[in-house]
């Protein structure tokens, strides 16, 4: 029998050099609506989000020489990041595919809602997965449109 689902797409990240120049692309050609946008250069990122037909993407450009996001672009050029999936469970999930033998990296407890981890792509056949619940992780969560007012 096949596991459960993981959980649901909540967005798809995209590295870009410049997330103003992206911007006018995802906008003016592909339609998408602006939602939010997020940057705090002790991150080394900044992000911004669009919503279309239901999809969420999230634009990450760098902030900074020493940003993960710098170098992945400097390794692999702009492109596909990572998948968000929104899991509610996300910390027992975590747990039972560490003992699946998955190799999970970068787990960090925001706030007893909000946790996030993410699949390695040596496991994932070159896909960075993120796992998780809560904000700041998850696109659409109320406190993101809650910092634009």
């Amino acid at each position: 029998m096949a596991n459960q689902p993981l959980g649901k797409l909540d967005h798809i990240g995209i590295a870009v050099k410049s997330a103003d120049e992206a911007r006018k692309f995802f906008e003016d050609t592909l339609g998408a609506r602006f939602l939010h946008e997020s940057a705090r250069a002790e991150d080394g990122f900044r992000v911004l989000n669009f919503e279309l037909q239901g999809l969420i993407i999230e634009l990450i450009e760098p902030v900074g020489e020493d940003s993960f996001v710098q170098k992945f672009i400097d390794t692999r050029g702009e492109g596909m990041h990572h998948l968000t999936f929104n899991v509610p469970n996300s910390r027992e999930k975590v747990a039972e595919l560490k003992a699946q033998g998955v190799r999970i990296v970068d787990e960090q407890d925001w706030a007893p809602d909000s946790y996030e981890a993410f699949i390695s792509p040596r496991t994932s056949h070159g896909v960075l997965i993120q796992i998780g619940s809560g904000f700041p992780t998850l696109s659409d969560h109320p406190q993101w449109f809650a910092k634009r007012s």
